[in-house]
């Protein structure tokens, strides 16, 4: 239930960054002091691959069970 909380937090921290990305490029219209856009693509990034870890360890420790494939067979 943990991994599920984190993935969930996560989520909301990743679409959080993506509006202070936003607001910071609409906010600052000069490039040479313009670096909280990169630094909020910068925080979007580490968190979405921290999110992929995150499935990866809950589909290989059981806690999360992928979707069977339509193809297979019962």
């Amino acid at each position: 239930m943990l991994i599920k909380l984190l993935i969930v937090l996560t989520l909301i921290a990743i679409v959080f960054s993506l509006g202070a990305g936003f607001f910071s490029l609409m906010r600052d219209k000069s490039d040479s002091r313009s670096r909280g856009t990169v630094r909020a693509l910068s925080w979007r990034i580490g968190l979405s691959i921290f999110l992929f870890v995150l499935i990866i360890l809950g589909i290989l420790t059981g806690v999360i069970e992928p979707n069977p494939s339509p193809l297979a067979t019962s």
